[in-house]
């Protein structure tokens, strides 16, 4: 064996649960994506998908796919910079823009290359970039292929915040990373402190909305839209495998760094551009949620309905203020085995466990769909609360 398979084999935690029977991941749906779906023949209830919306299975949103692949056939076998630009892209761009309230808006072909793209390219080697420890992992991997001086502060902490800024020099650029949404935790950005300490250290902000769009502010434009932190705000990114019921992701922000971006960012530039299939299907659930707000409306009554239960049986939940409701476990195989024993019960859920948080932070990630009926939501909290007991992770 060579020495790179040597190493590589040793790594054998996967093995181990699924030789516990409690392996979690890479379950195969044989369905479409909805508030339930079918795996190994059965059919569970899915509570742990982004689609905020539900709207992976709008009729509007299949059919704009379907007609883009016969107008533009499935892929466009090139970057933008190159053969890759469709009208359908930059029509895409201009909505985007107006969306979110920005100049200008760029598409990539994925979410986590936006946030890989501009981190790493947009500050330089005397600047500095600082990031929330809960950042997405994307915007991570984003800044350590950055030259400039990274400064981590606490989750949410103004006061830390402000002591990095003070470490900065202050005639270099200082760009701040954030979540709007935090994915696992669902806890929201304090953006109107964020944006009076940048104003204060003259610093730029950059507001990661994939868990935002769809969620907050007006229409869904998001955290940013919900804070009317928007003009204060320099870059808005935003993702289309959430709530737009796509692939793909946007930068958004003035014409001068959409320009210097769309000719700097290697991530967009050295990847092929977005099928038509995905940038038609955002551009349909983005008009779905102009003009139907009502799902939104909805999402929230499930989320405070459901807020208000886990509370009520003893969970605890953080701080989460979205469809995004961590249920700390605490430890990461008892985290395994209460999801194996929830889809054992019909409840699809996700487990976040270390090395993605401390071993002392293990929570199952339950999130909502604008979809889910109440009852789909009942039968969940009463099966959560039978198993949750069971284990004494809450008082039986």
């Amino acid at each position: 064996m060579k020495l790179l398979q040597e190493k590589l084999a040793k790594y054998d935690a996967p093995q181990r649960f699924m030789a516990a029977g409690i392996y979690p991941y890479f379950r195969v749906i044989q369905s479409d994506q909805d508030t339930e779906v079918t795996i190994n023949g059965r059919k569970v209830l899915m509570f742990g998908s982004n689609a905020y919306l539900g709207l992976t299975n709008h009729p509007k949103v299949k059919e704009a796919a379907i007609e883009a692949i016969k107008k533009y056939g499935s892929g466009c076998a090139g970057s933008r910079f190159l053969n890759g630009t469709l009208d359908l892209h930059i029509q895409l761009e201009k909505r985007l823009a107006e969306f979110v309230g920005k100049e200008e808006a760029i598409i990539y072909s994925t979410g986590f290359q936006v946030n890989l793209g501009v981190v790493s390219c947009i500050t330089g080697r005397e600047d500095y970039i600082l990031w929330d420890e809960l950042d997405h992992a994307s915007i991570i991997e984003g800044h350590r292929l950055s030259f400039s001086t990274k400064l981590k502060y606490k989750h949410n902490d103004m006061n830390s915040l402000e002591k990095q800024l003070q470490k900065c020099a202050p005639d270099k650029i200082k760009l701040i990373v954030i979540d709007g949404v935090f994915s696992m935790e669902g806890d929201i950005a304090n953006l109107p402190e964020i944006v009076r300490l940048a104003k204060k250290y003259n610093a730029s902000i950059m507001v990661d909305e994939a868990h935002g769009i769809g969620v907050l502010g007006d229409h869904g434009r998001g955290t940013c839209n919900h804070f009317g932190v928007t003009d204060d705000v320099d870059l808005i990114m935003g993702t289309f495998s959430k709530s737009l019921a796509s692939i793909g992701g946007f930068i958004a922000s003035d014409k001068e760094t959409i320009n210097y971006l769309r000719h700097n960012s290697r991530s967009y530039i050295f990847s092929a551009s977005n099928t038509p299939a995905a940038t038609a299907a955002a551009g349909a659930a983005l008009d779905i949620m102009l003009n139907e707000p009502e799902r939104i409306e909805h999402l929230w009554e499930l989320t405070h309905y459901a807020l208000d239960g886990f509370r009520n049986m003893g969970c605890e939940i953080g701080h989460t203020a979205t469809p995004i409701i961590p249920l700390f476990i605490r430890n990461n195989d008892l985290t395994f085995l209460v999801v194996k024993e929830l889809f054992d019960e019909g409840i699809f859920v996700n487990p976040v466990v270390s090395p993605a948080v401390a071993p002392e932070d293990t929570l199952i990630r339950f999130s909502l769909m604008a979809t889910h009926t109440k009852s789909q939501l009942d039968y969940a909290l009463e099966t959560i609360q039978k198993i949750f007991k069971k284990h004494h992770i809450i008082e039986g």
